[in-house]
This record gives C-alpha cells, sequence and structure tokens, in this order.
C-alpha cells in the first residue's frame, strides 16, 4: 500500500466472547519511514519503520484505532472488535470511514529491539509512540483531520496523550480501560514485579538469551490473571478448584511467543505516563469508556471522575460488572459499547483544519 493519502484510492485473553463477523473490506497493509525520530531521552534512529494496517478507502472519514500492550493492528482485527463496528450499518462502517491501525513502535511490524538492536535500541515512552504515530497519520498518510482517535488499553492512554499533546488533531477521543493519571498504585506495582522477574531471570543474561527465560511465561500469566478477567467472570468460569487448576494448566502449556526484550520494553513504556497536568488542553468530543470490574483502572478510587473535571467536553461511560464482562479485558468487545459509539459519531460536532 503506498505511503501518500493522496495515492491510496490479544496477550491475556481470559476466554473468547463470541460474535460474528461482519463483512467488512479486506484490510490493507503497509509500511512507512519514520526518518531521523528523536526519542524523549534525546537518542535518535536515522530511520523508524512504522507498519500499519487501514481498512476502508481514503474518501472515507479518517478515524484513528490504537491497540493495547503487546498487540499489533492484527489484534483488534476480531469478530469481537472489528466485527462489531467495521462492517456495514455499523458505528465505524468501513464504506464511511477510513480506519488506520498502526502498530506501535516496539510492536507488531514496526520496529523493535528483536530487529537486531536489543538492549540498544532507544528507551521508547508513550509520547514518542504518540509521536510516531501522529508523523504516519500527517507526514505518511497525508492526513490533515482525524474524526476520531480510538484506543484501547494502552491505545486507550495513547488516546488521552494524543487529546494533549495533538488538542486540534481530531474531533473526536474515546479512551478505553484506561485513565488519565500518572501510572501508580498496583497498576504500576505489578507490572514492575513482572519486569523484574524476567530481568533477574539468570536465562535473561542481560537480553542476551538464546531461548525465551524460563520465568517468563510464570511472570506473564500471574499479571495476567491479577490484571483482567473480572471478579465475576473468574467465578463464573472457575467456580471450582478443579475448573480452576484447569485454566491455569492451559495458560502454562500455551508457549510464549513475545521476545523478552521486545515484551521488557513495552510494558516498561508506561511507567513515566501521565496526561493529567495537561487535561484542559483537550478541544475534541472525549468519550472515556471503563468497566466497573477494571482491575487496572479500578473506579472506585474516583481518579477519573475527578480528571474528566479538567476536561470540558468529557463524560465516562462505566460498563456495569457483570458475568459477562471480563474485567480490563471487556473493552476487547466492542458490542458493549456500541450504541455509545454510535451516538457519540452521530452527535459530536466536526471541524475542519
Amino acid at each position: 500500500m503506498k505511503c501518500s493519502r493522496a495515492a491510496l484510492s490479544a496477550a491475556f485473553a481470559l476466554t473468547s466472547f463470541t460474535a460474528v463477523a461482519a463483512d467488512y473490506p479486506a484490510p490493507q497493509q503497509g509500511d512507512w519511514i519514520a526518518r531521523d525520530f528523536k526519542f524523549h531521552t534525546g537518542e535518535t534512529m536515522p530511520e523508524l519503520r512504522l507498519h500499519y494496517t487501514t481498512v476502508g478507502e481514503p474518501t472515507g472519514q479518517p478515524v484513528l484505532v490504537l491497540h493495547g500492550t503487546g498487540g499489533s493492528a492484527a489484534s483488534l482485527l476480531t469478530p469481537v472488535f472489528a466485527g462489531e463496528l467495521f462492517g456495514p450499518g455499523q458505528p465505524l462502517d468501513a464504506s464511511k470511514y477510513f480506519i488506520i491501525i498502526p502498530d506501535g513502535i516496539g510492536h507488531g511490524k514496526s520496529s523493535k529491539p528483536s530487529d537486531g538492536m536489543k538492549t540498544v535500541f532507544p528507551k521508547y515512552n508513550y509520547e514518542d509512540m504518540v509521536d510516531a504515530h501522529y508523523r504516519l497519520i500527517k507526514e505518511g498518510l497525508g492526513v490533515k483531520h482525524l474524526r476520531l482517535v480510538l484506543g484501547n488499553s494502552m491505545g486507550g492512554m495513547h488516546t488521552w496523550i494524543w487529546g494533549v499533546r495533538y488538542p486540534q488533531a481530531m474531533d473526536v477521543l474515546v479512551p478505553m480501560a484506561s485513565q488519565p493519571t500518572e501510572m501508580a498504585a498496583r497498576n504500576w506495582m505489578l507490572r514492575r514485579m513482572m519486569i523484574e522477574t524476567i530481568r533477574n531471570d539468570p536465562d535473561y543474561n542481560g537480553g542476551n538469551y538464546t531461548a525465551p527465560p524460563r520465568m517468563m511465561k510464570y511472570a506473564i500469566n500471574a499479571y495476567g490473571i491479577a490484571t483482567g478477567g473480572g471478579t465475576l467472570g473468574y467465578q463464573t468460569l472457575a467456580p471450582t478448584a478443579a475448573k480452576a487448576d484447569k485454566m491455569v494448566d492451559d495458560r502454562l502449556e500455551t508457549p510464549v511467543t513475545a521476545d523478552a526484550n521486545d515484551f521488557i520494553y513495552q510494558w516498561q513504556a508506561s511507567h513515566d505516563y501521565n496526561p493529567y497536568p495537561g487535561l484542559e488542553r483537550i478541544e475534541a468530543t472525549l468519550l472515556a469508556i471503563n468497566a466497573a470490574d477494571d482491575e487496572r483502572n479500578p473506579p472506585e478510587t474516583g481518579v477519573t471522575d475527578a480528571a474528566l473535571k479538567r476536561v470540558k467536553n468529557g463524560r465516562l461511560y462505566l460498563i456495569p460488572a457483570s458475568t459477562e464482562t471480563r474485567g480490563h479485558l471487556t473493552t476487547g468487545s466492542a458490542k458493549f459499547y456500541t450504541q455509545q459509539l454510535r451516538e457519540l459519531l452521530q452527535t459530536a460536532p466536526q471541524r475542519t483544519m
């Protein structure tokens, strides 16, 4: 796929949601090189590769969709997400919208440590990832203005940064499974423990391993069980010791495919996340979507409610907890918010830039 717009005509899933895939256009893939990309550390890469996927024609209204940690565009092209959003009559009907789904730095087919640089790869953070996508949108695809930026989990945090860092770039923001406050408390503590477990495995060998560190799968699964799945969800799926053991056994028998350096970089990138000081700069209409049983972003802390008071056109939709929700993983299934997203896009003002 060409890079000029003018020339264009899951990691920790607890269980699968059931849905029928919509008949949306075949996704198209492309690569764009961001030259002399400068990271927040001051390091510069002469050529930073950014891989992306698009759905629909560039004559449609541009929409940016952002994946979660460890994911890629491919992880969003599922029946329960794309199948609920991109088809005819659905909220992001690809006959009306030009849907752009990039792989973040360090993810998918974009530049990452495992390409050869290992731990010499620049230490990126979320602002670097957003800046790279901004360059892809503006320079690579020639998109002047976005109708919507929507992201899930890490992508939700990126969406908050988009609103603060590039307030005039879009009409609508939908950050999901995230909050606009500093990475802290249990969310960061468990991320830190997961990272440290891998780094301190002798197999890791300072990043010069020959096989995945043996403790990596235990660290990944401990974090996944602790921070995704939902209390009611787990009680429904594993109400006995035997069923709980079976779920653990199945997880531990699943081979780890992630590269350890890539994995550590991906999670470490969230450490200095904090869009809170700049929330007043957000100009777009904003709908935050979180789940009431989200283990990483528990609503009872009140931090998101307090932060939204500083966003002039912002509000929260909280998905009620049920036996159907899956905690932090809930927003990976679009059926929980298709109505809210459709109404938002029908009513949010459009700005021409």
